[in-house]
């Protein structure tokens, strides 16, 4: 019997998790009516309207470029980055919000590829925002709900002595190290 090694299996997969930014040529009327309609559901409770549906799909599917979502070119260069640190995992990016794909999106669509195992990180690396603490795990929490096959771990928060160990890093790697 051949056996993969872990990390090559393809069952397994991460998805890297980033706020989502808004193309600087977004229509702004478009993004204020869809952050009024946010916030008339939060202010009421309730599932998304047509409306506030057509609106978020319609600047999650908004065509990009560096130039005009440099929040977008720099989460696919930090993918670009992992993947070269890690050639052997299927690595998936997913946006909070503003940008395709959604989280559930990625995750529906690794589950209907047979990955079995995902592991999802957020950009947002420290504690206190709620993206991280209260949007991811809802979400991960109905993901479990609706793929019960699915192991679906949150590697979330990032060690703080590990992320200032890296920090110090960099900057002592650029020179702008205080001593």
């Amino acid at each position: 019997m051949t056996t993969v090694p872990r990390h090559s299996r393809t069952d397994r997969a991460i998805v890297l998790v980033g706020h989502g930014g808004v193309p600087t040529d977004y229509p702004r009327a478009d993004l204020r009516r869809l952050k009024a309609l946010e916030g008339e559901r939060a202010a009421h409770g309730g599932e998304p309207s047509a409306a506030e549906a057509a609106l978020d799909r319609r600047i999650r599917d908004w065509p990009r470029t560096p130039q005009s979502d440099p929040y977008q070119a720099g989460i696919e260069g930090l993918a670009a980055a992992l993947r070269r640190r890690l050639p052997a995992v299927r690595l998936v990016l997913a946006y909070n919000e503003f940008c395709a794909p959604s989280l559930t999106e990625a995750i529906d669509t690794l589950a209907a590829g047979g990955v079995r195992a995902i592991t999802v990180i957020p950009t947002m690396l420290t504690p206190g925002g709620s993206h991280s603490e209260i949007e991811i795990p809802a979400t991960l929490s109905a993901l479990r709900a609706r793929h019960p096959q699915l192991a679906l771990r949150y590697a979330w928060p990032v060690d703080v002595d590990l992320l200032a160990g890296m920090l110090a890093q960099h900057l002592a790697g650029s020179g702008d190290a205080m001593d």
